[in-house]
């Protein structure tokens, strides 16, 4: 009897993690197992009933629905499901009782207040719309949809004033959600107030990303009225989206004239002339902004961390490494938390940004990281006390599962979310459970499928204590982050204490420096055997490339060289990596290749900005000219491609050439997929040794180089030997199964898991 029940409570856990991530045929085969299992089971009738109900299925969704009424008619859920679907067929008095059920039961139900109100708003019984909806208020007075639905039944009233309050009020407790910025446009419309309404419309279009519509309103707004500081920052983002720097660039400093006391806005204009090129303006902004504030501690550390994204050489890059070293031991030295101000100012600067930068200039970090970690976990041990002692680790109970929790702001389409499925994927449900705790807005196909592969998925974006009370709250054993300094908030989150046991993965391949972090996961392959010397964490090397990346699903080529304007005679090299990741003393490489290859032509990805962009360019012409050649004749920078586009351009070219300092890896893993002969130089440090790590795990090395002179070697012969380039295409095809699908890292992992479990 108890393993029956066992099993049915896992197939109702597995059943609810499917629906939620809206795999409705598969959670419908999960509810009749469970329904084989146990006729007389009500919740699984009930979730049938709301698979059918989201379907659009609704006579079926009935007939489950009234079948768990039968078995279970105390929970307010059985009658409020009912309510829902009564209303979409049409029947508003049914479902009115079985809302009013539902509140009867659980006089807390607030969804069930929402539809009550809606439906007595569809049946034109505004009077008691309008009190449902204060009742729903005085249920949860924090909650922003209950003053936007009385608002909407306010407008319906005339009552336009009153709507516009209610309005407002559910702003201020949901700051950035669109509907209500446009709901109170329409208000301000309707009374007669155009220019505000202008205002209103414009926020509604920039938070739901339609930028040039925001920009057109704004526009219109500025016309005749002042705008606050946070109209300006929303009309210098859209710009900046669109790509049009100089305007984004020239609203800020039209906003510094209005508000100069505005700390925020020095930030954004510094970032933002950073990010064009211009570093050593965006110094002096800050510079000019500490001699207005020569306290605030935000504005001194945006002021080491403005480093250029393009260096000239190596001069400029061992010049602002000195001024970043030497800005960090200043502030840590000159910083004192010791009042109030101090301590939101610094908290303010670490929630800024990170110091993403440094990593990309090819030195090893270990000591400012750990200076860097060190502060920042200074800084959050005064704001959250409570949150800083290493946990006990209560030993396992019998069957008790190891509960694992994943955190990243990374869970959708982006490299860290798409390498690291597989440690959820193909982890042994056995006995692990699994949390993810999502901090980023975004969300698509990818953010479903880690919902899928969690016991729990926690979605909790920009709230940071949120964020930290729910995995205080699942009692993990082990938290793992899957991508510390990529983004400030899981920098912050990282230095304080949740789980007995905190690791840290290679999302960002750099130590974190951070004191609260015990464990760095890695790749065994990718680490060289001294690699301990560059952690503060202890180090763990996982077999092969650390992760289990299934293979990308190639599609026909559908687009030729012309379509990329590339020569259909040349000997196509290929090097897509982010312009930040080249690093100056390399550039004569690509010279050096083309003098002996004449028709090479080497393809680059552009960054975002077009100033940079321009930057990277006259490097590749200096660097040409020294011998005697013309950049422009062989270097084409195309603009960012969709990933249909990216496949055919990988399918198209003949050769990847791998950055120094800064690897690929992604990257590396789907020109691989392509099967694209690639040319790698591994470096001291992981993140220079990715590529490297998978061409050994894939058993092709001999494009791997010792230096750069074998490096030209390598890539010049792969462009003039056609033969031995379609004997290493050929390995690529022949091999590519060792490399994708990978159990060994899982068991691995799981393996550290279990033993650190035991010994701690």
């Amino acid at each position: 009897m108890e393993e029956k029940k066992v099993k049915i409570d896992s197939l109702q856990a597995e059943a609810l993690s499917l629906y939620e991530a809206g795999y409705f045929a598969e959670a419908e085969i999960k509810y009749k197992e469970i329904l084989d299992l146990d006729i007389n089971n009500a919740e699984a009738w009930r979730g049938l009933g709301t698979i059918y109900y989201v379907q659009k299925q609704y006579q079926d969704a009935l007939e489950m629905l009234y079948k768990s009424l039968k078995l279970d008619s105390s929970n307010a859920i059985q009658y409020y499901n009912l309510g829902l679907v009564q209303e979409k067929i049409g029947y508003l008095a049914k479902a009115v009782r079985y809302y009013e059920k539902a509140i009867a039961l659980n006089p807390h139900y607030i969804e069930a207040y929402h539809n009550l109100g809606k439906v007595f708003s569809e049946m034109g019984l505004l009077e008691q719309a309008e009190t449902t909806f204060i009742r729903a208020i005085a249920v949860r007075e924090n909650y922003y949809l209950n003053y936007l639905n009385l608002a909407n039944i306010l407008m319906m009233r005339q009552q336009i004033n009153e709507a516009i309050a209610s309005y407002k009020t559910a702003l201020q407790l949901n700051p950035g959600e669109p509907l209500i910025f446009h709901s109170l446009a329409i208000a301000f419309q309707a009374k007669n107030e155009p220019v505000q309404a202008y205002l209103y419309f414009g926020y509604a279009a920039y938070y739901l990303g339609q930028y040039p519509e925001a920009i057109s309103h704004y526009q219109n707004f500025l016309k005749t009225k002042t705008g606050d500081v946070e109209l300006y920052i929303a009309l210098a983002d859209c710009y900046k989206h669109l790509h049009e720097y100089k305007q984004a660039i020239q609203t800020y400093r039209e906003s510094l004239q209005l508000y100069p006391q505005e700390i925020e806005l020095y930030l954004r204009l510094a970032i933002i002339l950073q990010d064009c090129g211009q570093t050593q303006a965006a110094i002096e902004l800050i510079d000019d902004a500490l001699l207005f504030f020569p306290d605030d501690i935000s504005l001194k550390l945006e002021q080491l961390r403005i480093l250029p994204i393009i260096y000239k050489d190596l001069d400029e890059i061992a010049f602002y490494r000195e001024r970043f070293t030497q800005g960090l031991a200043n502030l840590i030295q000159q910083t004192s938390l010791k009042n109030s101000e101090a301590k939101q100012s610094a908290l303010k600067g670490i929630g800024w940004r990170t110091n993403f930068y440094l990593q990309y200039q090819g030195y090893n970090d270990l000591e400012l990281q750990k200076q860097y970690g060190q502060f920042v976990h200074t800084v959050m041990a005064e704001k959250y006390p409570q949150w800083l002692k290493k946990l006990p680790l209560a030993p396992l109970n019998g069957d008790e599962k190891i509960r694992i929790g994943y955190i990243s702001d990374c869970f959708h389409w982006h490299t860290v979310g798409i390498v690291f499925m597989g440690w959820l994927k193909k982890c042994d449900r056995q006995h692990f459970d699994i949390s993810c705790y999502y901090i980023n807005s975004i969300t698509d196909e990818l953010t479903q499928e880690f919902q899928l592969y969690s016991d729990r998925f926690h979605h909790i974006p920009d709230n940071l204590e949120a964020i930290c009370q729910q995995i205080i709250a699942d009692n993990l054993h082990i938290l793992v982050f899957l991508d510390i300094g990529m983004t400030p908030q899981m920098t912050q989150l990282a230095a304080l204490r949740f789980a007995p046991i905190q690791c840290a993965a290679w999302g960002h391949p750099v130590t974190t420096g951070l004191p609260t972090i015990d464990y760095f996961l890695s790749s065994d392959l990718m680490e060289q055997s001294n690699a301990k010397e560059h952690y503060s964490e202890e180090l763990i090397r996982l077999p092969n490339i650390g992760i289990s990346y299934a293979k990308p699903s190639i599609p026909e080529l559908s687009k030729s060289r012309l379509d990329f304007h590339l020569r259909e005679d040349a000997v196509v090299y290929l090097s897509c990596q982010s312009l930040f990741k080249y690093l100056p003393q390399y550039d004569y490489i690509f010279g050096k290749i083309a003098q002996q290859v004449p028709q090479a032509q080497f393809v680059f990805v552009s960054h975002l900005a077009p100033p940079i962009v321009e930057q990277f360019r006259q490097r590749l012409q200096r660097a040409f000219a020294e011998f005697d050649l013309d950049s422009e004749k062989y270097c084409l920078i195309l603009t960012r491609q969709t990933q249909l586009d990216y496949w055919n351009l990988n399918l198209v070219s003949d050769i990847f050439l791998d950055t120094f300092g800064f690897t690929g890896f992604l990257t590396t893993l789907e020109s691989i997929a392509c099967n694209l002969p690639i040319v790698t130089c591994p470096g001291k440090f992981m993140r220079s040794r990715q590529s490297y790590g998978i061409l050994k795990m894939l058993g092709v090395t001999e494009t791997i180089a010792n230096n750069e002179a074998e490096y030209i070697e390598i890539a010049v012969r792969l462009g003039l030997d056609r033969e031995w380039r379609h004997q290493i295409v050929e390995q690529i095809k022949h091999c590519q199964n060792y490399l994708y699908e990978d159990k060994n890292c899982i068991a691995a992992l799981e393996a550290f898991y279990h033993k650190i479990i035991q010994t701690n």
